[in-house]
This record gives structure tokens, C-alpha cells and sequence, in this order.
């Protein structure tokens, strides 16, 4: 979507008092009581006199209103909405040299990518750390499949873990990126199922992007070609977009861009071949995407946009940190199972093609109409040799996909209601289809396995759905009700390789969820807005999650089905303030969530261990979950000063989280992160500075027993200060070259979402770090 602009709004008169300070209330820890004063201390200062030091103001300008689809499921200005939401538009993206969803979420307050070095194992003890990537967002405590991820309204495939695989979420190119939209908090009554804790939106850009001029014509042909160079993967990227008009009424659109990229790098120092190695592991990395685009408006207001989209991903790894340690040493068995040498490859591919349209129709039941038609394809394999010292070798090859069909219809009537009121409602229907199927097979299983297998039947997840949202507003009121009904099947396709080995057929699953909302927007003085917002959120149950099996006659183990799981479900409360004056922006906002029937993935429920009274484990629902915390953004404006602009950005997210049922906190709950910068613009160039601290992960608050066995302890992380420098500048118009230079103080710091359920005794926590100092680089030419 474009952005729009409106009349600048009246500047605010300058008082001695700030009309936020009674507003807030602080969160009861020291650090946040900190960091929200010195928060409201800045948003006073744009209410203070002007003093005889302070240089003029700078000229009034048009201000540029965000425009979003996500938050209503059709454009409207983000600020108009009674929730929490983030707007990473192209420019953010560029500017801050973003070049994978991690980087996406490092501004964002509550907002993480969990990605691990590649230190997994093919063989042995599962472990899967690493292999599954940028696994995909975290958003207020919750991450997975618990956050609905969409690239243009179409579902992005689920992870899937199990032993030592694991698949991401990351098929995503960011080179096919225009802007990306996140919403906090429960999503279901707009989206269904996965938007228990939000919704990440990525919207791809259209032929007009790269069309307009600034003197708002059209060009015959435009477009942008692009080379990156990141340093701490050693990585090169080119991407070039072509768009033109192939008639009047018919605009085209093809990008295609290709990277190549290296392990990322930590600050571990030992580099030795072998399990002592902190380094990272030899890693090849190839991305390739394509989206091509035509846009078609026959006129009467039409507009029908076909999308052809591809992104392959493939990774190259050599896992010398699997290596046993030479000479060999230990016992017969430990030296026979000694691993000499251990490599991995993983491919992942995704596929789709969709028709959007949108059509006015002017009757009495709707002014327009959307409808989308998809499908997709998603495929990922992941395999692994391991050369053992006298022992057989081990080969596995496992592959997971989805094959999805997506439809809906959706309407919108708007009606004046008179006295100054609008009301507007949406409404509609969603049915999506998704045929999700594994294979595991390779060389030398354990028994009682025997090679091919499927972890799960084929499966077909399926879900319909009938939703309303009803919007009244007025010029300070703006009230947003809505409610959806779900009703999902989890059905059984074929027994084919899975019943058996499985001692029992697997059975199907149908349920159904209402997940309802109710946000309003007041305006309290001009440029104040105070919002609140009671959503619902729910998530169903997956394939593997009720016919996951698994059998281990060595340790007496074994993983059953669960056929009678619950969808899980959240309701969230939020409350905020949103200012937008001449010189301060600022969203500030207090959650809290309850979680019920969420779901434990392979929970101990009985067994001995025995060949007559194996452990048994099964996917349950046992968990009941509360999690609150506090969020703030803000930007002030400093004035001008040696021919530039200069601003104060801001940024602070706090959570806490914590089990219901045993009162011990959420493992997944990420420390606070605040980010400050100093911003400074020109007419050709500009420069930011960028201080991000992360909080410190204490064992007061983690659930050391839950990620780890005893009598082992789960490792913590220190608090941690960085500081990154970036800056653009404009050779020419069309020509821009972007810098960054990270982590300058070239500081050793760990990630908690990173090193979750590592051995705080472990020798080479070093291998976790994140990557020290190094250098970005974008070139970036409009035509």
C-alpha cells in the first residue's frame, strides 16, 4: 500500500506541564519505573518553552499517515486502530539494511526471531539447535505456530520439529519485501486459527511502486536493482525489479534476486575440528526467490492483481563441531560410536501462485467486494551422513510439505449514519485446505524402526470460517467489534507407512472455536489518543501434534497419538495511548493475556521404562498460562542543528510470564529490550545511531527443570549494551549507498531465545555468541 498524506495538524501549545504524566502508571519493577520516566521526560521536553539557545523551528510539513491492511482486513490508517501494531515500510527496510526477518524484529519491542548456530546432530542424541534457522516470530512470550504468519493474505507454512529435525518458518525473501505489518496480541477473530499471540503480514510490492514519478506521473518502464554485502555471514546478495505498462489498463512486475552467504559468525575463539570447537561449523548457503506481478483494472474501479511467487533456500553444512574429540578415548561403545565426520544438507522451497480482486459493486449489502484464490506448495528436505569410528554408518533423509488451497470472499458496506457518524462492516467467509505430509527413511535405524516411515499419516488440515467486524467512529470516537466462528477437521488421508510401524491406526480430529474482539479509540485532546482492546485468539491442533508416533526399544520409550487434543486459546486486554504532535510521536501500551489448554509437545504421562512398562509420552493439553508486560515507542523531534534534523527515537518492551498450573515462569518469555538512537537527516545524506540493551535472563526467572533434566541447570545470559552506527547516502536522486557497521564495541553477548535448554556447565557457550563487529553494505539504484 502506498502511503497518504493529509494536511499537517495544528502545531500544540507549549505548557510547563506534560498531559502524558498522569496517564501512565508505571510497572512495578525498578527498571521499567526507569526507563518510563525517562520515556515521559522526553515526551515532556516538546512541551516546554522554547529557550533563547533553541534554533528556530523548522517549517511545517506534511505529515505521512501509515496506511495498513492487516488490522481490519482492508487499508486503513494505522493510526485509526484500537490496537497495538508495528509498520516496517521500504524504506525501514532499506535504511536499516534488513536482510532476513531477525533483523525484521530487532527494533521491535516483544518482538523476536529465535535463530541458534548450526550445532545440531545427525545421530546420537537428538539435537536440532540451528537447523531450522530464522525459526520464525515471537511476539509478547509466544512463538511457532502460536503467531499467524501471511505473505500477501496466504499462510506461511508451519514448523515441524522432531528428534534432531527441525524446519523453520523462513521462506521468506526480503528482497521481495515492500512492508511488513505486525500486529500484537490475538488475531483469531479476523484470521482463525495460529493468531494466539499476533499476526506478522508481509506484503510484496505491485508495478505502481516502481512507476510513479515524484511529480505523481507514470513511467512506460521503472524499477530498482540492489547488491548487499552482510559481514557476519560473509554473505552477497543481488536483486533487480522491472516494472512496466503493457497498456493502460494492465501494469506488470518481475523481481528475481540471489544470495550466497557463509555460517554466521560468533566470537568463540577455539577452532578446533571437533566437539570443543566455538566457531561456527563450514556452512554454504544459497537463497534464490522470484515473484513476477500483473495488475489489471478494466475500469469501474476493478483491480485484479495475479501473483507467481518461488523462494528456494539451501544450506551446505559441515558439522566438525559433532566431531569426537582425537585420539579417541572412553569406553569400547563410546569409541565404536565415535563420530569421524558429520555433514548436513537442507533445502527448503516455496511456491504459490494467487488472484486477488477487488471489485465495487454499490449495492445494499456492499460497496466492494475482495476475493482471493491461492495455492501454494512448500517443500523441505533435510538429510545427513554420519561417518562412525567402527559402527555403521547413519544416513537420514526426512521431508516435510504442504500443499495449500486458500479462498475467501469478503464484503464492505460503509454508511453515513448522519450527526458525523460512519459506520462501516466487513464481513465474510474464509476456507482454506492443507494436504501436509512427512517422510523419514536412510540408513541403519534404530530398532525396532525399519526404514521408509512417516512420523505422522498424511493428513488433510482443513478450516472454515464466518467472520464480522463492525466499525463506528465519529471525529474522536472510533469503536471496532467483531467476532469469527472456525470450525477446523484434522483429517486422517492414508495409513500408508504409518499403521504400521504405529501399534494403532491414527484417527481424525474436528472442533470448532468463536474468537471475539472489541477495541475503541477515544480522542482526548488534539493529537492524544487513548485505546483499548479485549481480543480472542486460538490455535488448532496439527497432524503431528495428534498422530505424532515414535519407538525407541533401546531406552524403552515411546511416543503415542493423542486424538482427543483442544484447540489452544488465549483472550488478551490492552490498554494504551497513542500522541502524534508537531515534534513528539508516541505508543505506549499495558497487556495482559491468560492462555488456556496449551499444548505440551511429548509430556511424560507414564511407564517404568521397561521392556513390559515402556515410558510413555504423548502431546496433552496441561498448560494454563498468564502473561502481562509493557510497551513503548516513541520519536522526538531535537530541531535542526549544522544543516540537519535531528530526532530521538525510542523503543522498550517488558514481559513477564508465568504457569498457571505450577506458578514457575514461561521459558519462552524473552528479557526486556530497549532500544535508543539519535537520528540526524539532511537533504543527501543521513546517519543513526543505535544503543540497544538487553536485559538480563536470571535463574529467578526461568523454569530450569522444564528445558533441561536435572541435575544439569539451564544456562543464564548477562545483561548486554550495543552499539550500532548506519547511514544512507543519496549520490543522486535514484542512487543510494547504505552503511552499517554493528556491534562497534565488538561486545561477546548471547540471545536468550538462542540458547534456551544449553547446560549452563557447557564448555562452549561460546559457540552461541552473537556475531562481533562487522560491516553492511547496500547499493541501491532506482530507474
Amino acid at each position: 500500500m502506498t502511503r497518504l498524506s493529509h494536511a499537517p495538524s495544528r502545531p500544540p501549545e507549549r505548557t510547563r506541564s506534560c498531559p502524558l504524566a498522569h496517564r501512565i502508571t508505571p510497572t512495578p519493577i525498578a527498571t521499567s519505573r526507569n526507563v518510563l520516566s525517562t520515556a515521559i521526560a522526553l515526551m515532556c521536553l516538546s512541551h516546554l518553552p522554547a529557550s533563547a539557545a533553541d534554533t528556530a523551528p523548522a517549517r511545517a510539513e506534511p505529515s505521512l499517515r501509515e496506511v495498513v491492511i492487516s488490522a481490519s482486513r482492508a487499508d486503513a490508517f494505522s493510526d485509526d486502530q484500537p490496537m497495538s501494531l508495528d509498520v516496517l515500510n521500504q524504506a525501514d527496510i532499506e535504511r536499516g539494511l534488513v536482510t532476513d526477518i531477525r533483523a525484521a524484529a530487532d527494533a521491535l519491542p516483544n518482538v523476536s526471531v529465535p535463530r541458534g548456530p548450526s550445532r545440531f546432530a545427525i545421530t546420537g542424541v537428538a539435537n536440532n539447535t540451528g537447523r531450522d534457522g530464522n525459526a520464525g516470530f515471537s511476539i509478547r512470550g509466544l512463538g511457532g505456530n502460536r503467531v499467524l504468519m501471511m505473505v500477501d493474505g496466504i499462510r506461511v507454512p508451519h514448523s515441524y520439529i522432531f528428534g534432531g529435525n527441525a524446519f523453520g518458518r523462513d521462506y521468506v525473501s526480503m528482497d521481495l519485501v515492500k512492508r511488513i505489518e505486525v500486529l500484537r496480541g490475538p488475531s483469531s477473530a479476523l484470521y482463525g486459527s495460529d493468531g494466539l499471540a499476533g499476526l506478522v503480514n508481509i506484503i510484496t510490492p505491485e508495478p505502481a511502486d516502481f512507476l510513479r514519478t515524484q511529480a505523481d506521473g507514470r513511467k512506460a518502464v521503472g524499477g530498482r536493482v540492489s547488491a548487499t554485502w552482510t559481514g557476519d555471514n560473509r554473505g552477497l546478495a543481488l536483486a533487480g525489479t522491472v516494472a512496466g505498462q503493457a497498456r493502460e489498463d494492465l501494469d506488470w512486475l518481475v523481481t528475481a534476486s540471489g544470495r550466497q552467504g557463509h555460517g554466521h559468525s560468533t566470537l568463540g575463539t577455539v577452532d578446533t575440528p571437533d566437539t570443543r570447537r566455538t566457531t561456527a561449523n563450514p556452512q554454504d548457503d544459497t537463497d534464490q526467490a522470484l515473484l513476477a506481478k500483473l495488475v489489471y483494472r478494466p475500469g469501474g474501479g476493478q483491480k485484479h492483481v495475479l501473483t507467481a511467487e518461488h523462494v528456494g533456500k539451501r544450506s551446505d553444512i559441515n558439522l566438525l563441531s559433532s566431531r569426537s574429540t582425537l585420539p579417541l578415548s572412553g569406553t569400547p561403545a563410546v569409541m565404536a560410536g565415535a563420530i569421524l565426520d558429520e555433514r548436513a544438507h537442507n533445502r527448503a522451497e516455496r511456491d504459490r501462485l494467487t488472484w486477488e480482486a477487488n471489485v465495487p459493486v454499490n449495492s445494499a449489502l456492499a460497496d466492494t467486494v475482495h476475493t482471493l484464490l491461492g495455492v501454494q506448495r512448500a517443500h523441505a528436505r533435510q538429510t545427513g551422513w554420519s561417518d562412525r569410528n567402527t559402527l555403521s554408518d547413519r544416513e537420514r533423509d526426512t521431508t516435510y510439505s504442504e500443499r495449500t488451497w486458500q479462498a475467501s470472499v469478503q464484503a464492505m458496506r460503509a454508511v453515513d449514519l448522519g450527526q458525523g457518524w460512519l459506520r462501516t462492516v466487513t464481513y465474510g467467509l474464509d476456507h482454506q485446505r492443507m494436504d501436509v505430509r512427512n517422510l523419514y527413511t536412510g540408513i541403519n535405524p534404530l530398532a525396532p524402526e525399519v526404514f521408509p516411515l512417516k512420523r505422522f499419516p498424511d493428513t488433510r488440515e482443513s478450516g472454515t470460517a464466518l467472520y464480522a467486524q463492525g466499525e463506528w467512529q465519529n471525529d474522536s470516537i472510533h469503536i471496532t467489534p467483531g467476532l469469527r466462528w472456525d470450525h477446523f477437521n484434522v483429517n486422517v488421508l492414508s495409513q500408508g507407512g504409518f499403521y504400521p510401524p504405529a501399534k494403532l491406526p491414527a484417527r481424525s480430529l474436528a472442533g470448532s472455536a468463536l474468537s471475539p474482539k472489541l477495541g475503541v479509540l477515544y480522542t482526548v485532546a488534539p493529537g492524544w489518543r487513548v485505546f483499548g482492546q479485549y481480543a480472542g485468539g486460538f490455535r488448532a491442533p496439527n497432524a503431528a501434534q495428534v498422530n505424532g508416533y515414535f519407538e525407541n526399544a533401546a531406552e524403552q520409550v515411546v511416543i503415542v497419538p493423542n486424538p482427543d487434543l483442544k484447540p489452544e486459546k488465549s483472550r488478551s486486554v490492552e490498554v494504551g495511548v497513542r500522541g502524534r504532535t508537531g515534534s513528539l510521536s508516541v505508543d505506549a501500551a499495558v497487556f495482559a493475556s491468560q492462555f488456556s489448554n496449551l499444548i505440551v509437545e511429548n509430556s511424560f504421562v507414564s511407564g517404568t521404562g521397561t521392556a513390559a512398562d515402556p515410558k510413555r509420552f504423548q502431546t496433552v493439553n496441561t498448560e494454563k498460562a498468564r502473561i502481562h508486560g509493557f510497551e513503548l515507542k516513541a520519536r522526538q523531534a531535537l530541531g535542526q542543528w549544522g544543516g540537519g534534523q535531528w530526532s530521538l527515537p525510542l523503543s522498550y518492551g517488558w514481559a513477564r510470564g508465568t504457569n498457571s498450573l505450577t506458578g514457575k515462569p514461561l521459558n519462552s518469555i524473552e528479557p526486556a529490550k530497549l532500544t535508543v538512537g539519535l537520528d540526524v537527516h539532511t537533504a543527501t545524506w543521513s546517519v543513526q545511531a543505535v544503543a540497544r540493551h538487553h536485559a538480563a535472563k536470571t535463574a529467578d526467572d526461568i523454569d530450569s527443570p522444564g528445558l533441561i533434566k536435572a541435575p544439569k541447570t539451564q544456562i543464564t545470559t548477562p545483561a548486554a549494551t550495543t552499539l550500532d552506527v548506519l547511514g544512507q547516502w543519496r549520490i543522486t536522486p535514484a542512487m543510494r549507498l547504505n552503511v552499517g557497521l554493528y556491534n562497534l564495541t565488538n561486545r561477546k553477548y548471547w540471545l536468550w531465545s538462542d540458547v534456551r535448554g544449553l547446560d549452563a556447565a557447557t564448555p562452549v557457550a561460546d559457540a552461541y555468541t552473537q556475531p562481533g563487529r562487522h560491516l553492511h553494505v547496500s547499493l541501491v539504484f532506482d530507474f
